[in-house]
């Protein structure tokens, strides 16, 4: 056969090559279609998930906002709370303290406030003889002891005799004493001798000092060295000069100190006033304390 009798195989082969050609192109451009849909569809789902979980996210992160918010809220509540019960325990503890001391300690006595037959300090203790100028055994209400004690000890590191000579009396001794002396001076005892109820060494919490020297008589104590340092010192123990020079109760007695506590003893001494400068309202502010250190 000639090439003439080949020339429409070969014009078929042709076509049938172009065909599968086409086809195979075709298939390739389908799948590749069908791809970039398949990739584009997978795009928008990946999409899709990811802002539905930047969703969730951002939803967790403002509900994690809040809750901290709402936490720090409570932190803030839990505080005050604190802050409130901290001070309702603290004005608790000052009424149970204050229900314990006795309302009389700071009262003024001395011709103000009245003291009855029947008022007796709830603890009173008996002095250590070392400290006493006085055949008679002396007493002083217990709390004040301590600090009675280091006052008198530190003043016999510095070198200064200090005794006691009179400590609590009772309603029913001060009257005696002041029949003695009305039956001796007549009304002039009023001058130096308080009426019974009216006398703070009834309180438990007043002490008459001496020295060695005049065996037990107070009528020089201003002109001793004791006396000069209790003017210097006795503040820092808690007692305070109660009739000082010129004033409007009794007559000068430089041997009659009496504890207010450390804190108000401080106070009329750094102001240079004296107890009965103040007034009772201002005094009273003092007794929560009558017994810190």
């Amino acid at each position: 056969m000639n090439a003439k009798n080949y020339k429409p195989f070969i014009i078929i082969l042709s076509v049938l090559i172009s065909l599968e050609m086409l086809g195979l192109i075709i298939s390739g451009a389908y799948f590749l279609l069908t791809k970039a849909k398949i990739a584009q569809k997978d795009s928008i789902f990946y999409q899709n998930i990811s802002q539905h979980y930047q969703s969730i996210i951002e939803n967790k992160i403002q509900e994690n906002l809040f809750l901290k918010e709402q936490l720090a809220l409570q932190e803030e509540a839990v505080n005050s709370f604190r802050t409130e019960l901290g001070s309702l325990t603290e004005n608790v503890n000052t009424i149970v303290k204050l229900r314990n001391l006795d309302p009389e300690l700071l009262k003024k006595y001395s011709k103000v406030y009245f003291l009855n037959e029947n008022y007796v300090p709830k603890s009173l203790i008996a002095l250590d003889p070392q400290y006493v100028n006085n055949p008679e055994e002396q007493y002083i209400l217990a709390n004040v002891m301590p600090f009675l004690y280091s006052l008198l000890e530190n003043a016999k590191k510095d070198g200064i005799d200090l005794k006691i000579r009179w400590g609590y009396r009772s309603f029913w001794e001060q009257q005696q004493l002041k029949s003695q002396d009305v039956m001796a001076y007549g009304s002039g005892a009023n001058k130096f001798t308080a009426d019974q109820g009216y006398s703070e060494h009834q309180l438990g919490t007043t002490i008459d000092f001496t020295t060695s020297e005049f065996n037990g008589s107070t009528s020089q104590f201003h002109k001793t060295k004791a006396y000069q340092w209790l003017l210097e010192n006795a503040y820092k123990y808690g007692f305070i000069l109660s009739y000082p020079e010129n004033n409007t109760y009794y007559v000068f007695e430089p041997w009659h100190w009496r504890f207010v506590g450390i804190r108000l003893a401080a106070k009329v001494h750094e102001e240079n006033k004296y107890f009965y400068d103040l007034n009772q309202r201002e005094i009273d502010e003092y007794l929560i304390t009558i017994f810190d250190w």
